[in-house]
């Protein structure tokens, strides 16, 4: 399933995984979580007592001190509550923030990492713009669920609390059942409604990220929309995913605004009610004035975080929601592991072996079949044939990109399934068809083969890849910058860059994967000249569709339908008047028609 498929059912139990991930980061700051509590369980127990102490003044008062006594008495009040909640509040921000960075730091950092250890077929599925959405959105809803479960949830149980013991000890039973019967109405109703609002924010949000998956898209790929004058087609494509977004945002705010109509009715209607109750007990006497004001300043203490409880089991639900989409890529499955105490690749010069490899991307299409070849320490050997041969499926199974389906590969006699994955890619170097560089200078993409070499080396490897005096020529030398995917250097320049790099690992195995059948013929001849440089001594595959490029290899494998149908050097392939000489007399009859048309064209 492509990881962007959208995600159709409710949130489970199982969802609240969430919350176990996320108590490590709480139990290694727990005195930080603790210091942050006691801030906030100061400021409610300061809340709740507020109104007690404005009982007391208002009962206390006669006629001849109210005018005076009333206002300063409401104001200092007013002043210490202002103070102490914004006082507890940002401490309890200054004491948590980083404990909530930290948890977003190493769950961004896993997710990262899990991202690269899983195999080439997710990342050949995936959907770039979508993804990198979710995670966003996911580490987003790290921040908001830590800091409502451990500062929204815990104080309005609190406080809660306490109103109830205060109304069941100064009132009667009227006044806790309206006040207890208020709250379960009222989050019932929170409950159901936030529910349904569930299910449009999660078409909303797979509508974001497919609306973001289009434009990056088309941004990476700018010069062949430009090529064939399609700006409109995509900027059409483009809008009618935001248009779909901007209908289902409509929708979310207004199912919004009948959550808070309906959470603001039940609170008004309770409070009018107890409100009723308190004056009633005024009139007839049984209630003091300072009793009419305990209850309205209860029932603001309670609705007010209450109404706010409501918001925060709306976020809450939302950032589970949000983290779900992140936390699913940590659980996708990889495909490639190393097995437990797998040790590193044995030392030494690399032997290579295939040993009848079978492999399918797919279950019903299978690439390559009882393949079997050796490459003997610093030997060199060719793989040809024509597109979707199988040949680059047998360089991504040399690095371990995918496990074989039957048979073995095997680098000096060990088994690539049975040894850890980062000293077999680490023994590899690689230089490829397309060259993708980093958006990053000439220096970063060189040092990129060995981060932790020096500037001495690097240049030691461009000058081994004749590129050295191309760089300094330029204005900012080894910093210039190269572009998206390297495009400010030419396809040429780009392929030194990659040889460099190689160069610069070291590598005992080295795979040129039709490293250049993108390149004009003169590029190709110096190219081919510096490859085959590099790689005598070095156990070296070549994959290859220009048969001229490969003359000289210690042995040439025919690929045809994923099957080696012939073995052999140059000449014994010629010689045997078979497949490799027909792809011979044809590649030949081509160049030679090339060369006619290019003389034409000089003359």
């Amino acid at each position: 399933m492509a990881h962007n498929a959208a995600p159709t059912q409710k949130l489970q139990g199982n969802e609240w995984r969430a919350v176990r991930l996320l108590i490590p980061y709480l139990a290694e700051y727990k005195w930080r979580v603790l210091l942050a509590l006691a801030c906030l369980i100061t400021a409610k127990l300061a809340n709740v007592g507020v109104p007690l102490v404005m009982k007391s003044v208002v009962d206390r008062l006669d006629v001849q001190t109210a005018m005076v006594a009333v206002p300063v008495a409401l104001l200092a009040t007013y002043g210490l509550l202002r103070f102490s909640a914004t006082m507890f509040g940002e401490l309890r921000d200054v004491v948590f923030v980083p404990v909530t960075q930290r948890a977003i730091r190493r769950l961004a950092l896993g997710v990262f990492r899990h991202l690269h250890s899983l195999s080439l077929r997710f990342h050949l599925e995936r959907q770039t713009g979508g993804m990198t959405r979710d995670i966003e959105r996911g580490t987003r809803g790290i921040s908001t669920l830590l800091s409502y479960l451990v500062f929204s949830i815990i104080p309005v149980i609190l406080e809660f609390s306490l109103v109830a013991v205060v109304l069941l000890a100064k009132f009667d039973w009227r006044f806790a059942a309206i006040t207890f019967g208020a709250v379960i109405v009222y989050l019932a109703f929170t409950v159901a409604v936030t529910e349904w609002r569930m299910a449009i924010r999660r078409q909303a949000n797979e509508l974001d990220s497919r609306a973001n998956t289009r434009a990056v898209d088309s941004l990476l790929n700018y010069e062949t929309v430009k090529y064939f004058g399609n700006e409109e087609y995509e900027a059409r494509r483009y809008d009618e995913n935001l248009r779909k977004y901007e209908t289902a945002a409509v929708k979310n705010e207004a199912s919004l605004g009948v959550l808070n109509i309906g959470q603001s009715l039940i609170i008004a209607a309770a409070v009018t009610a107890l409100m009723v109750l308190a004056a009633q007990g005024v009139a007839l006497r049984s209630f003091t004035l300072g009793d009419l004001v305990l209850v309205n300043g209860l029932l603001i203490q309670l609705y007010i975080p209450l109404n706010f409880l409501g918001m925060v089991y709306r976020e809450i639900k939302q950032a589970l929601l949000d983290m779900d989409r992140m936390f699913r890529l940590l659980h996708e499955h990889r495909e490639v592991e190393d097995q437990p105490g797998a040790p590193e690749l044995p030392p030494g010069p690399a032997t290579v072996e295939f040993r009848h490899v079978d492999f399918r991307y797919e279950r019903a299409r299978q690439i390559l079949f009882d393949v079997s070849f050796t490459i003997a320490a610093g030997h060199r050997v060719a793989v040809v044939g024509h597109s979707g041969s199988g040949k680059s499926t047998i360089a991504r199974l040399l690095y371990r990109f995918y496990d074989v389906a039957a048979g073995a590969i095997l680098v000096n006699g060990a088994d690539l399934r049975e040894v850890k994955q980062a000293s077999l890619r680490a023994a590899i170097g690689i230089v490829p068809q397309d060259t993708v560089l980093f958006n990053d200078t000439i220096l970063y993409n060189i040092r990129y083969g060995r981060p932790e070499a020096s500037d001495a080396e690097v240049y030691e490897a461009a000058r081994a890849a004749h590129i050295h005096d191309f760089i300094v020529s330029l204005p900012a030398g080894y910093e210039t910058m190269v572009g998206e995917r390297g495009l400010k250097l030419s396809g040429g320049e780009k392929q030194r860059v990659a040889i460099a790099r190689a160069l610069l690992k070291n590598p005992r195995i080295l795979i040129f994967d039709e490293a250049t059948s993108a390149l004009d013929s003169r590029a190709e001849k110096a190219i081919q000249a510096e490859l085959e440089r590099i790689s005598v001594g070095r156990t070296t595959l070549v994959i290859a569709h220009r048969l001229s490029t490969v003359m000289d290899a210690d042995q040439i494998l025919v690929l045809a339908h994923g099957r080696i149908v012939e073995r052999g050097t140059h000449p014994q392939l010629l010689d045997a008047q078979g497949e490799y000489a027909r792809m011979w007399a044809l590649q030949q009859q081509r160049a030679q028609a090339e060369a006619v048309l290019e003389n034409a064209a000089a003359l």
